[in-house]
């Protein structure tokens, strides 16, 4: 007959602390009584100092960053604020806000509808990018990637995503005029020597192959050109979706705290006066034979 086994000893008060301490951990903030460390800066010295699209990388990246990367992240961010209150979010918080939500509540309810097929084509677009990126630093060539790499990451895509490429052409512009001052600071800033432009030019190559097979330009969009920044600037991939969603929560509370302003109760995304269009059988009549239900 085996031995019991040594009930284990009972922790002390300290080891208990520890143990609360060590549940959660995190390098990002040190609070103590009086005393508030974001990445080890002081928040009273980040005040006052530090704008506020460096706060957004050194919470992200947890260094400074230089001038020429807050400029370009500000840009981008700038660009992706609001979109009319046509884009789903924008119509979301507005509806909700007629609801009786109040500004928070709307916010939120904007902010979970951007998801993959409205808020997740940057992302979607990064991950095109940055994939094309690795294949060619893989394959040779300087690191510097080929029309048939562009090609063949476009076709692994496809495969993977289906037929739309995020990042390129809009259902409303046919020229998006927010694209083509982003990358147009792209230019800018990869001459002055401050970014690569590797990205820059793969999204050009992605260009350049869906004219040849569309037989017409597909120009990017806001979405492929905060693509290129994000991904110069060394972004993860998933982040990109986190910053436009920082970016699109400025729109969204303006159009939000705009339609408490206006009034309206239980507006829909339709005005009364133009009516949907119904798709079922003609009006009919129950048959005489239905079966009924007993009265209760």
């Amino acid at each position: 007959m085996s031995a019991a086994k040594p009930a284990k000893p009972e922790k002390t008060a300290e080891e208990r602390l520890q143990d609360a301490s060590a549940w959660w951990s995190t390098s990002i903030i040190d609070i103590q009584p009086g005393q508030i460390g974001v990445r080890g800066y002081a928040i009273q010295d980040l005040i006052g100092r530090v704008r506020f699209p460096d706060m957004v990388w050194l919470m992200l990246r947890g260094e400074l960053p230089t001038p020429a990367q807050s400029a370009l992240l500000e840009a981008a961010m700038v660009a992706a604020v609001d979109h009319g209150p046509h884009a789903p979010s924008i119509a979301i918080a507005r509806m909700a806000v007629t609801c009786g939500l109040p500004l928070n509540g709307a916010m939120a309810s904007a902010i979970n509808a951007l998801d993959d097929v409205h808020g997740g084509a940057g992302e979607q677009c990064m991950t095109l990018l940055q994939d094309i990126d690795a294949a060619a630093l893989a394959g040779g060539h300087g690191g510097e990637a080929t029309p048939d790499q562009i090609e063949a990451g476009v076709d692994r895509y496809i495969a993977a995503h289906g037929k739309i490429i995020p990042g390129f052409g809009h259902r409303w512009h046919g020229i998006d005029p927010r694209a083509v001052r982003l990358l147009q600071l792209v230019r800018e800033a990869q001459a002055r020597g401050e970014v690569g432009g590797r990205y820059g030019r793969i999204a050009e190559g992605v260009e350049r192959v869906l004219q040849a097979r569309k037989g017409t330009p597909i120009p990017m969009n806001i979405d492929g050109a905060t693509a290129v920044i994000y991904s110069e600037l060394g972004f993860a991939a998933p982040l990109g979706r986190g910053l436009f969603i920082l970016s699109r929560s400025v729109g969204i509370l303006a159009h939000a705290w705009e339609q408490t302003q206006q009034g309206g109760r239980i507006k829909g995304p339709m005005s009364p006066g133009i009516p949907y269009r119904y798709t079922g059988v003609e009006a009919r009549a129950l048959p005489d034979d239905a079966p009924a239900h007993p009265e209760p």
